[in-house]
């Protein structure tokens, strides 16, 4: 079972930048497709950037450009950059990974998620 912790989050300016992390530790096989999801008050949880294992990316529309997903296959880390926040990114993020165990077994495991508020 994979554990995710998470950390960055804050309070930030219009404008401003923040940098999440989330590690995963715990007993697996191996790591595929790491993501990023966010969801605001009174919202559905949406996708906000997708890595996978060789480090293909994608990316929600609204965050082209401004936010950067990276990983570390070595400290099971992934990365989300967020530059040139705006008020309506604010939200709890969610890191979500998906990985197998020994037994080739598929599982998805989420972090607790991590406050951020774009605000003046």
């Amino acid at each position: 079972q994979v554990q995710l912790v998470e950390s960055g989050g804050g309070l930030v300016q219009p404008g401003g930048s923040l940098r999440l992390s989330c590690a995963a530790s715990g007993s697996f096989f191996s790591i595929y497709a790491m993501e990023w999801y966010r969801q605001a008050p009174g919202k559905q949880r949406e996708l906000v950037a997708t890595i996978t294992s060789g480090g293909r990316t994608n990316y929600a529309d609204s965050m082209k450009g401004r936010f950067t997903i990276s990983r570390d296959n070595a400290k099971n880390t992934v990365y989300l950059q967020m530059n040139g926040l705006k008020p309506e990114d604010t939200a709890v993020y969610y890191c979500k990974v998906d990985y197998s165990d020994y037994s080739q077994r598929g599982f998805a495991s989420w972090g607790q998620g991590t406050q951020v508020t774009v605000s003046s």
